[in-house]
């Protein structure tokens, strides 16, 4: 069951605050199901779908793998000549909009579908390792042991890594801030990230979703704020300022006492961990402590750990990850390896990738008899984007018939959660800003708007007449 969404102005979720602010970070403390062991399975979806519709919701979340079925062959997905891949990416490089007819008479002989489903395969990655599997990193330590890593035991060449990763990064955001990138995702051993441009998922300002997070992350985006905060203060100059920075110091002589009692509660942390809290006698605001502790901690690494910042405070997190130590992890496979950048559009030092796709016909048995099944797989990482594409193009050549099942990304299936987010002001005209940014009007239309899918993801999603029916 949902919990009321709880304020905070603090980076981190901390359940013993209630102070609000614009253009602070907010959060939502949300109960989710624990996540399962593999990352990458289906969670067995519900019996119920949808009423029909003739859209279906946004799902921010990334797939690994989606497999359509239809009664129509996927042939004209098969074997595309050079000449529609090579225009296929044009069209992607030069954002082209596609409109296909409702019905494709003869799918295999449409050459402006087959480039558009080229088309819709491309995505950016930052770093290319070709010998390395970048996506997902979330607990991918089995499949990059047993590579070659040089840059694991070298820290020079860790430091170039980096310096490129963080050129890439900005570039990004630079591309995001201008409503030239619609979002794109920070992905690391430990937590992903998505940023989001103003004007998506019912937001009129720049996003950015965290998860899963630690207490010690939230920690160290606490102290960056508090930084921020002593840097503004102490630029200050004019005659006022000054005033502000003399009433300071009795606030500040009050913080320090306040920190001496801090210091003195964590030096009690210890009993906790030997079981002897209750033996031990201590202040209560100790015991307060304490259980602060252990509220934090049962959270980390867990979809309610979720975090959100906007507006300028996504500047803000954009230098807190370039300079955080633990973005990278220090030991085992991935040890010295930035975060994935997936981006839908180009950016500094993105190489272009497209996602495979295999088609598949099988026979299955319908009461006595065999009926012919065709299958279209597509993997790799499958942004929002892509699979809005994928759909268009399969409404048009199966006739308005398919089904689909989605394998998604565990840890990021909880960015579709509703946050409060304000309303919009002036959609139409942020709407018309994004339409530089790459993505077709139709996408872009849908990611526009709120998730409906809550605390889940898209598991089943199946047209039939023109229309959708899913279940999450």
């Amino acid at each position: 069951m949902l919990k009321k969404p709880l304020n905070f102005s603090a980076w981190l979720l901390d359940p013993l605050q209630e102070t609000k602010s614009t253009l602070e970070e907010e959060y939502s403390e949300v109960d989710f199901p624990t996540l399962t062991n593999d990352h990458h399975l289906p969670v067995p979806v519900p019996d119920v779908p949808s009423s029909p519709c003739t859209e279906f919701p946004v799902d921010w979340s990334i797939k690994t793998r989606i497999l359509f079925t239809s009664s129509q062959p996927f042939t004209w997905a098969e074997h595309l000549k050079a000449q529609e891949e090579a225009q296929g990416f044009a069209q992607h490089c030069r954002a082209t909009e596609v409109n296909l007819p409702q019905s494709i008479q003869e799918p295999k002989l449409s050459t402006e579908l087959r480039c558009a489903f080229q088309q819709s395969l491309i995505y950016w990655l930052h770093p290319s390792l070709p010998w390395l599997q970048l996506f997902p990193r979330i607990g991918a330590d089995r499949k990059i042991a047993g590579k070659a890593n040089p840059w694991s035991h070298d820290e020079e060449l860790q430091q170039v890594l980096m310096s490129e990763w963080s050129v890439s990064f900005t570039s990004l955001y630079n591309l995001l801030k201008a409503k030239l990138c619609p979002y794109f995702y920070v992905c690391t051993y430990q937590f992903t990230v998505l940023f989001r441009a103003a004007g998506l998922a019912g937001s009129d300002g720049i996003t950015a979703v965290i998860s899963p997070t630690t207490r010690g992350l939230r920690e160290a985006m606490r102290n960056e704020e508090e930084t921020r905060n002593r840097k503004q203060r102490s630029s200050e100059t004019n005659l006022e300022a000054e005033v502000a920075k003399n009433s300071e110091v009795g606030k500040h002589t009050e913080d320090e006492e306040e920190q001496g009692v801090s210091d003195d509660e964590e030096s009690f942390s210890w009993l906790e961990e030997m079981g002897v809290q209750d033996k031990i006698k201590k202040p209560a605001a100790i015991s307060i402590k304490l259980c602060k502790e252990k509220h934090e901690v049962q959270m980390d690494h867990k979809p309610e750990s979720l975090a959100l910042v906007r507006g300028i405070n996504a500047f803000t997190l954009l230098n807190f990850l370039i300079n955080c130590k633990s973005l990278v992890a220090s030991a085992g496979p991935q040890a010295g390896l930035p975060p994935t950048l997936l981006s839908p559009v180009a950016f500094r030092g993105a190489t272009m990738q497209t996602l495979k796709a295999r088609s598949i016909n099988v026979k299955t048995q319908v009461h006595s008899s065999y009926k012919d099944i065709f299958s279209l797989e597509i993997m790799g990482p499958v942004m929002p984007h892509s699979l809005h594409s994928l759909t268009m193009l399969l409404t048009s050549a199966q006739k308005g018939a398919f089904s689909a099942v989605l394998y998604t990304h565990e840890p990021t299936a909880v960015f579709n959660t509703s946050l409060d987010m304000e309303r919009i002001l002036h959609k139409e005209t942020l709407c018309t800003d994004l339409t530089r940014c790459g993505l077709h009007p139709k996408t872009l239309d849908q990611l526009a708007g709120i998730s409906a899918l809550g605390k889940s993801s898209i598991r089943f999603l199946e047209m039939k007449d023109y229309a959708y029916t899913w279940k999450s």
